[in-house]
């Protein structure tokens, strides 16, 4: 693959299935493959009306297009990462949809960004695998900063992370309810108790 070309992933399922959104750099993120993708939205697909989907470390934002696909209210993306920000913008923009990109630290605009919804919310987290330098620790800092925010309009969790890990069992009056591994990759999916 060249240098200068570009990455596409297809939107599978919901009122915008078969449309293209573009992915960032192999590189500088991670895509979540199909059938993890798959799976989410076959756990939330039933839950996902009239909710706030907001999905940090996004990437392309192609986890939030998938939701406001599948009835989301609206849809967040987080990305620290400019070029990979940009990408989610321009996947936004194509979408002409409910979908705000917001450029920054999720551990710096999460917590603002929970205080001004007025609708039950899904925070969808997946950060670069603990074996990306830096991110270690980053599952133990997640569980942590939540536990430490309001999650009053937060109704389920999911985590996208490393099969060789384990994380927290519980988060604040949130459980550790469903696991599904696929290789790898691992989601595990929190709801209120």
């Amino acid at each position: 693959m060249s240098r200068n070309e570009k990455i596409y992933t297809i939107i599978e399922s919901g009122k915008f299935k078969g449309k293209k959104l573009l992915l960032p750099s192999l590189t500088s993120t991670r895509s979540t493959k199909s059938i993890v993708k798959n799976c989410v939205f076959n756990v939330l697909r039933y839950i996902l009306e009239d909710k706030v989907f907001i999905e940090c470390f996004g990437g392309s934002g192609v986890m939030a297009a998938l939701a406001l696909s599948n009835n989301a209210l609206k849809a967040y993306v987080i990305e620290l990462d400019k070029d990979a920000y940009k990408i989610a913008y321009k996947n936004a923009l194509s979408l002409n949809s409910n979908l705000e990109v917001l450029q920054g630290d999720c551990f710096e605009l999460l917590d603002t960004l929970l205080k001004r919804q007025d609708k039950d919310i899904i925070l969808y987290f997946d950060p670069p695998f603990h074996i990306r330098y830096g991110f270690e620790k980053i599952y133990e800092k997640l569980c942590a900063f939540l536990e430490k925010i309001d999650l009053t309009r937060v109704k389920n969790i999911i985590f996208e992370h490393s099969s060789k890990i384990e994380i927290c069992l519980n988060i604040k009056e949130f459980h550790k309810n469903k696991v599904k591994k696929f290789g790898n990759t691992t989601l595990s999916f929190y709801e209120k108790i």
